[in-house]
């Protein structure tokens, strides 16, 4: 299940600069609150590794220079979320994606 407002094909928010009008919630990552918020990022997470001083793959974007790259890795969630809206509270937890160990 993702956000209502990530697009599924580009894995980018739909509406990123007005987000917070209907995302109220969204958070800002900034160096003074990742720590709150890095224990639930996927463990490839950019925000996440550089916290953490590790590096990133070459898969990603910013070592590639190509933003395809994270999909012709297959580790991008393109094609494989459902937006929230389509899904009951109740069921949100049905649809959590696990990490691979």
């Amino acid at each position: 299940m993702s956000c209502r407002l990530l697009d599924d094909q580009s894995c980018l928010c739909s509406n990123y600069e007005i987000r917070h009008q209907f995302v109220p919630e969204c958070i800002v990552l900034r160096p003074d609150n990742i720590d709150e918020h890095a224990y639930w990022m996927p463990e490839t997470c950019a925000y996440r590794l550089l916290w953490q001083g590790k590096p990133l793959y070459d898969w990603h974007p910013l070592i590639s220079g190509d933003p395809e790259s994270v999909h012709a890795a297959g580790v991008s969630m393109r094609g494989r979320t459902v937006p929230e809206f389509e899904v009951g509270e109740d069921d949100w937890e049905d649809y959590i994606i696990e990490e691979p160990t």
